[in-house]
């Protein structure tokens, strides 16, 4: 039988998960704060812990980190009242294995807990070591609660925990930028630079020039030796933005290059080495691409070792508001303005156009 600590510092909730989790025949301990917390960890030494993150004594990512040190395998699920990206992807990177959130939904609950039971008893019959790091990010955040983005937000706390080359695919306008430099940023590597590159705002020549730099007289009008993207990028994050759109020869210098994450410049013989990350993103189907025959196979298998696929807003509406929220927020910062307050006719103009109802002022910041 499986042991699982809950901490919590609410009565009712520890209750009501004690009893689901005795009736799925595990054997349940609870704790109140985090001081507690650690403290039955430490004696009890659960197979699973689920942490609330904010806790009246010490930040569950705090009692997350001191778990992990005494026993870096163990399995914790957290969950909250908060929907921010920060703490989800933090939570993540300190390697929690699930995250859920309150009011906590009982088939949520049932999966995560299976899940992670499912990994436990694994990991029973064959070890893993996982080592924990940290990073802080403090650009322009995506702001969501929806289930989509929540997914989102875990698969950038995953991912930024190695170097593996990521796609990222959605429509135009739905963040994708945002969520690259949301990976780079909470990396080891944030330092390193963060180089983005737009592939359908240049020709051919350009690319290949702008991917790989040049030597001087390669080409017309190439005067000057040329450090391309990729160089530029060191040991950081090149993002290929519209990758859907470069040429077939390109495609074949890039997967030679992923493959052995070397290059030359273009009218260069010198074999220049690269550990950069890279990261892709398109608002096209790239699989449908490959069928057409328009984008290599390989070269779509090594771009999405790891796939994050964006929903448009429209398919997350109830991140609408906190979208307007943040946008206002910025936009008070910016022009110094003190804009408190969104007028409920305001808000339900514009989200009736897409069928939501809301309520009351909405307030802001």
């Amino acid at each position: 039988m499986l042991k699982v600590l809950i901490v919590d510092d609410e009565a009712y909730i520890r209750e009501t998960l004690e009893m689901i989790l005795i009736e799925k025949e595990y054997d349940v301990i609870t704790a109140k704060d985090g001081k507690s917390g650690i403290e039955t960890f430490q004696n009890e030494k659960p197979d699973i812990v689920i942490l609330d993150i904010r806790l009246p004594d010490i930040n569950g990512l705090d009692v997350l980190k001191q778990m992990k040190k005494l026993n870096r395998n163990i399995n914790v699920i957290m969950i909250t009242a908060y929907h921010d990206m920060e703490t989800t992807i933090q939570a993540m990177r300190y390697q929690a294995q699930e995250y859920i959130h309150k009011p906590i939904d009982a088939n949520e609950l049932d999966f995560a807990v299976d899940k992670v039971a499912e990994n436990v008893r694994a990991c029973k019959s064959s070890k893993s070591i996982i080592s924990p790091r940290t990073a802080s990010y403090t650009r322009d955040k995506i702001v969501g609660k929806s289930n989509a983005i929540k997914e989102i937000f875990k698969k950038i706390g995953l991912v930024s925990e190695n170097k593996a080359t990521v796609l990222i695919q959605g429509e135009s306008g739905t963040g994708k930028e945002l969520i690259a430099k949301a990976i780079h940023y909470h990396s080891v590597y944030h330092s390193e630079p963060f180089v983005p590159i737009n592939c359908s705002a240049l020709v051919e020549l350009l690319i290949e020039s702008e991917l790989f730099g040049h030597e001087k007289g390669a080409f017309t009008g190439a005067i000057n030796r040329k450090i391309g993207k990729i160089e530029q990028a060191g040991s950081g994050t090149i993002l290929l933005d519209e990758i859907g759109e470069i040429s077939p020869a390109i495609q074949v210098k890039l997967l030679r290059f992923l493959q052995e994450r070397e290059f030359e410049r273009v009218g260069g013989a010198e074999r220049i080495a690269s550990n950069v990350r890279v990261i892709s993103a398109t608002n096209r189907d790239l699989s449908k691409l490959v069928e057409e025959n328009r984008f290599r196979k390989d070269l779509y298998y090594r771009l999405k070792v790891v796939e994050i696929n964006v929903p448009p807003l429209r398919d997350r509406k109830e991140d609408i508001p906190l979208l307007v929220e943040h946008l206002i927020c910025k936009i008070n910062a910016e022009y110094h303005k003190n804009v408190t307050r969104i007028s409920q006719k305001a808000m339900e103009q514009s989200l009736t156009t897409i069928g939501l109802g809301i309520s009351g002022n909405w307030r802001i910041c």
